[in-house]
Order: C-alpha cells, then sequence, then structure tokens
C-alpha cells in the first residue's frame, strides 16, 4: 500500500511550512505530498496566514523538493479555465520533471466562492463543466506538436489550440477524479482517470464507489484493474495513548472518533486499519495530516507504520 501525505492549508499554513513538510516527507520516504485547492478556511480555527493558491505552492515545491511527487485532492473546476489550467499543470510538470499529478472534481464549498467572486453555479452545471474540462485538458495535452485543438461544448469554446506546452509526462500526468456521486463521477473516472478516490467516507459508501467504478469501466470497455484505488483519511498517530491523544487535541479532534473514522492510534493500530482498508482494495491511502509542523508525527508513521505495507 503507498501512503501520501495530504495537507488542508487552508486551515492555516504558510509556503515555509508546506516546503518544510514536504521536504520531510520526502527524506521520510512517502511517495507523494498533495495539498487542498481551497481559499477560505472551515470551522474554528485561526483565520492567519490566509489561504494560498494550490498551483502556486505546487510549483514552488517542483524547485524545492527533488523526488516526492506533488499534486492536488482536488483542484476545483470552478476556480480556473481549462485551456489555462493545462498550461499550468504542464508547465509545474517539467519544472518538476515529471512529478505532478492532478486531481480535479467538480467544487462543493459555497462559502468561498461568495468570498473571492468566483460563481457558483447548480450541482448539474458544475458537472457539465468538469465532464468539459477532462475532455479539453487531455485533449490539449495529447495534440500533436504541430497539430491544433478544437472544442465547441455547452460552457467552453477552442478554436485551433496548439495545445502547448505540454506536459512531461505522456501521454499526461495521472488524472485522479473522486467523490461519492452514484453515475456521473464512476462514469468520468471509468473515461478519465488513472486513479479513483474516496474521502473521508464509511467502508460501505467506498465499498459502493468501488463496484460502481467497476460497473462504470465495464461499460465503457476498460479493464477495471487500470483504475487505482484510493482512500483519504486523517492520520493520528502515537507511540502510547498519551501521545495518540495529544496529537488529536492539537488538532481539536478527539481520539475515539479519529480511530473510529481515521488512521489513528499506536503504530500497531494503524496498521490494523490500513489492513482493513487494504482489504476492501484500496491501494493508496493520503493521510491528511492537519498539524503541519509535526515532523516526528510524519517520521512515526514512516518508520513504524509504512515498513509494515504490503507492496
Amino acid at each position: 500500500m503507498d501512503l501520501r501525505i495530504f495537507t488542508e492549508p487552508q486551515q492555516g499554513a504558510t509556503y515555509d511550512q508546506l516546503a518544510r513538510l514536504a521536504r520531510a516527507a520526502e527524506a521520510a520516504g512517502y511517495s507523494a505530498f498533495f495539498r487542498s485547492d481551497h481559499y477560505l478556511s472551515m470551522g474554528e480555527v485561526d483565520p492567519l496566514p490566509g489561504s494560498t493558491d494550490a498551483w502556486t505552492t505546487l510549483a514552488g515545491l517542483a524547485r524545492d523538493t527533488s523526488r516526492i511527487r506533488l499534486g492536488t485532492l482536488v483542484t476545483s473546476a470552478t476556480f480556473r479555465l481549462p485551456g489555462p489550467l493545462a498550461i499550468t499543470v504542464a508547465q509545474v510538470d517539467a519544472m518538476s520533471s515529471g512529478r505532478v499529478e492532478l486531481g480535479l472534481g467538480a467544487g462543493w464549498f459555497e462559502a468561498e466562492h461568495r468570498a473571492y467572486g468566483v460563481p457558483f453555479p447548480a450541482v448539474a452545471e458544475r458537472f457539465d463543466r468538469l465532464t468539459e474540462q477532462l475532455a479539453i485538458i487531455t485533449g490539449l495535452w495529447q495534440t500533436p506538436t504541430g497539430k491544433s485543438f478544437s472544442y465547441d461544448g455547452s460552457h467552453y469554446q477552442l478554436a485551433d489550440s496548439p495545445g502547448l506546452p505540454k506536459p512531461v509526462q505522456q501521454p499526461h500526468p495521472p488524472l485522479i477524479v473522486g467523490g461519492r456521486g452514484p453515475t456521473r463521477t464512476p462514469a468520468l473516472a471509468a473515461r478519465y482517470a488513472a486513479e479513483f478516490n474516496v474521502a473521508f467516507a464509511p467502508a460501505d459508501a467506498v465499498r459502493r464507489q468501488y463496484a460502481r467504478v467497476d460497473d462504470a469501466c465495464a461499460a465503457a470497455g476498460r479493464d477495471p484493474s487500470g483504475v487505482l484505488r484510493s482512500v483519504a483519511l486523517t492520520v493520528c498517530c502515537g507511540r502510547d495513548d498519551a501521545e495518540v491523544a495529544r496529537r488529536a487535541a492539537a488538532i481539536g479532534r478527539d481520539a475515539g472518533e479519529l480511530r473510529e473514522t481515521g488512521v489513528a492510534g499506536t503504530p500497531a493500530q494503524c496498521i490494523d486499519t490500513l489492513g482493513r482498508w487494504a482489504e476492501l482494495g484500496a491501494t493508496r491511502v493520503y493521510l491528511q495530516t492537519l498539524d503541519v509542523d509535526d515532523l516526528d508525527h510524519v517520521e512515526l508513521v514512516a518508520s513504524e507504520v509504512a515498513p509494515a505495507m504490503p507492496g
């Protein structure tokens, strides 16, 4: 099982804090460092320093790290036009020598759209826009050099685009699609995604979504095994119960609740929890790391939990 670090910088983190954590994760052997794409904090948190931009952050990390993969879980299609987003991701892919992955979703947090003047259409339109964005971004990336790409959609129209620059990874950086939608989300994953992710959901809901992706792949004529399955879960690991409780308190959570819903407890307990997710079909886990300054936490999981993972 592949373990990745996943951060929520909108809850309070500077670039320097994220860079320090990303370098620690790289040194500890994690395969990837991901961040959310939000412009407004959630819940009762210190408003400072304020939210930061996901792709500006990843561009910096592309130069401040050397091995670890980088990506979003997930970029909101409401925030960016698909053509400029294709250029941005391709550029950061080049800056990182081919280490970028793009998670792309429809967007859901209405308050941040109101706060920064971003249009927030109804859910059906947001999914229509996401569908067109996936078609446009992959179309631009896969257009042969010297040829042009055009697209005539309901929401986006492109005429004779050169489809440049190209990303380093070919045919393009891995795309991640996820969520709990019963129909359109699995269908988009079957058509475009290298990976399907379900975040912070109970096991039964994840099992149903994985089965829906299987069915969508079969309908699309794609081998379901070609879509990697992942989950995102809050991590809270400690050498003993007291350390677990201290780390839970530091992020404003209850240790007992985290043991039920996340990856929490002693290293042995975390290993058992991850084993149950592996039995469900998840081969990758994004460990939501909410205390970005607790580097010992990242190192503990890497040294005491990761070595016990299959594969």
